[in-house]
């Protein structure tokens, strides 16, 4: 994304949020890079408006238990969790989104330089779904959507038309997991977006340690919800699922 955004001229303020970014990320971003905590957000806006910022981006994932660890909100931080009806992921980030726009700061579409890293409909690795496979898959959509509506999570793993693990906080590479646990494979994931998601935050995302938590659990197949969901790292995902005989596929949103 950064990479991008300079090759188009796009001077960037980096902000890493402290316990949740990678520390080997800092020396990536450039010069312009500020560490925050995650209560901080009356810091964080100050550091953009002192750059000039007017417009950002949303990028990664903040673990959702965190939100329950904010030991000392800051003024702003305050504000968004006295708005709150739920501490659901979309409700949080739609009152954070407010609350930036207030003080000046318009979030975009965190895909808006990523648009080639989302799913594409049909077949994306040589291992094509068997007819089990699209069964498990269109049960798997179903059943995600429905999950996804209510703001759960956005991932199924299904077995033979049954349900075998479901996300919820804990993020899809465990939920994975934890099938293997339940049951045996091969299993069908399945990942999509919230019915009107909001593409400024939380889009879906899946990535190469998907492919190696499949592999672990015994999955056979990922069906990915197009246009809709990430595929971080995509060659390197891509590659790793050829190698390993796990079949990737986008689906047609309904």
């Amino acid at each position: 994304m950064l990479e991008e955004a300079r090759r188009l001229g796009v001077p960037v303020t980096t902000l890493l949020i402290e316990g949740e970014a990678d520390p080997s990320l800092a020396p990536a971003v450039g010069s312009d890079f500020h560490w925050v905590g995650l209560g901080e957000l009356s810091r964080s806006v100050r550091i953009l408006q002192e750059a000039g910022v007017k417009e950002a981006i949303l990028a990664g994932r903040v673990k959702h238990a965190r939100a329950f660890d904010i030991l000392r909100p800051d003024r702003l931080t305050l504000k968004v969790l006295s708005r709150l009806r739920s501490r659901s992921t979309e409700a949080m980030l739609l009152t954070v989104a407010d609350v930036l726009g207030e003080e000046g700061i318009e979030l975009l579409d965190s895909t808006i330089f990523l648009r080639h890293h989302l799913a594409t409909e049909g077949a994306l690795t040589r291992r094509k779904p068997s007819k089990e496979d699209l069964e498990s898959l269109g049960f798997g959509l179903e059943m995600a959507r429905g999950l996804a509506s209510l703001d759960i999570g956005q991932t199924v793993v299904v077995k033979r038309m049954a349900v075998v693990a479901a996300e919820a906080m804990e993020g899809t590479d465990r939920a994975i997991r934890r099938a293997a646990e339940i049951a045996e494979g091969p299993f069908v994931v399945v990942k999509v977006a919230r019915p009107r998601q909001d593409m400024r935050f939380d889009v879906p995302v899946v990535g190469p340690a998907t492919i190696d938590s499949m592999e672990a659990a015994g999955a056979s197949l990922l069906g990915l919800e197009a246009g809709r969901v990430l595929l971080l790292e995509r060659e390197e995902l891509l590659r790793r699922a050829e190698e390993r005989g796990i079949g990737v596929c986008g689906v047609a949103r309904e």
